[in-house]
């Protein structure tokens, strides 16, 4: 069975004589076939032309925006949008934000697909598009849905892509970027980023970038500034991350090792080697890597305080895991995989209804978490 596609639900009509919209002063061409909604009661292969409403035209126009953007009539679909919705974009910006920061996800991918079809050189849309499918990924990795995440994250490195190709250039663009990359451990791209990002916004003055502004290039030269001082753009470092988050632990564990030995005292050295071990479930060697991160400057993030009490879990030792979890969670309070694990660590405990707290507080966080969804559901409480 093929999947069932967005453009199932438009219907593409042949407009008689005479038919407008509202303003009747805009002229629809009765040569080209408009796209209009289908409204959920039309039997199938029906239409009634009398019952055609001007928001049906509207939403199957906005369906080819976000689904159909190489449709041979796209300019004039433009051009109706235009005209019949001055403060489209404006209002379809604001929706698409809002639905992201409410994680209403395909919602809001679909506001933000038609956005990008109805203006596609807007440059400010393609960035907001890169930041969107960013968050996104990042919700989806806190599920543990792993694979998804890596999609979204690959979305996002494309229009993070094309934003920065953008002419005139756009200083946000490479100032995003680069938490971009740093997230995906990519110091050599993070690096340019910022500098890019500097070199754009060096000649402006303070009162001109503002209070934000001049927050940013301080931000851009401090992560520089620790990029440099960690010699964290090594290819060894780059070349051990994409191992192990590629499943090729061993061969990530080598290229960690080889950057350990000139770089001792980068904490997030010892936690990629920590984080290899651990997935090897190669417990005790994890345990000292991680205790090793914690000891280094900056290494006290809520991540390695997480990734230390799995060892301890693995191992048996519960209060040990809790007080580390404990400690995490002060640090990242809705942090969903930390909340998670003080489930499991509840289960282990013999406490179903503790973990079942645990698992309902991730829910209201993040209420596409699956795997707290079907630990709930196993749970008889």
């Amino acid at each position: 069975m093929n999947p069932v596609s967005p453009l199932d639900s438009v219907y593409f009509i042949d407009i008689p004589e005479g038919f407008t919209l509202s303003d009747k002063a805009f002229h629809l061409d009765t040569s080209i076939p408009l796209p209009v909604q289908k409204k959920a009661e039309d039997a199938p292969g029906t239409f009634d032309m009398k019952s055609l409403t001007e928001e049906q035209i509207l939403a199957g126009l906005l369906t080819i925006m976000a689904y159909d953007s190489k449709n041979e009539h796209i300019l004039y679909y433009r051009s109706i949008l235009k005209h019949a919705r001055p403060n489209l974009k404006k209002e379809l910006g604001e929706a698409a934000i809002l639905k992201a920061k409410n994680e209403d996800f395909e919602l809001a991918e679909e506001i933000f697909r038609a956005l990008h079809g109805y203006d596609p050189e807007d440059m400010t849309i393609v960035l907001n598009m890169a930041l969107f499918f960013d968050q996104r990924a990042d919700s989806y990795r806190r599920s543990g849905l792993h694979d998804d995440a890596d999609a979204y994250d690959d979305d996002a490195l494309n229009y993070y892509r094309e934003a920065l190709d953008a002419e005139p250039a756009l200083p946000d663009a490479f100032f995003n970027a680069g938490f971009f990359y740093l997230k995906q451990r990519n110091y050599k791209e993070a690096k340019d980023a910022f500098e890019t990002y500097l070199a754009l916004t060096c000649d402006i003055k303070d009162e001109e970038l503002g209070e934000n502004g001049i927050y940013k290039k301080n931000r851009a030269q401090e992560i520089l500034n620790d990029i440099a001082n960690r010699n964290m753009d090594d290819d060894h470092f780059k070349a051990a991350y994409d191992l192990i988050n590629r499943g090729q632990e061993e061969k990530g564990l080598e290229e960690i090792r080889k950057f350990i030995e000139k770089n001792p005292n980068v904490w997030n050295a010892w936690f990629m080697l920590g984080w290899g071990m651990r997935k090897l479930a190669r417990y005790d060697e994890a345990k000292m890597a991680f205790e090793k991160a914690l000891s280094l400057e900056g290494g006290e993030t809520s991540d390695t305080y997480n990734e230390l009490s799995i060892c301890l879990l693995e191992q048996g030792k519960l209060k040990e895991a809790k007080k580390l979890l404990e400690k995490a969670l002060v640090k990242d309070s809705e942090n969903t995989k930390i909340i998670s694990n003080l489930g499991y660590l509840a289960l282990k405990e013999g406490d179903p209804s503790l973990a079942a707290g645990y698992f309902q507080t991730v829910l209201e966080i993040d209420p596409s978490d699956k795997i707290a969804a079907m630990e709930l559901s196993k749970l008889d409480v």
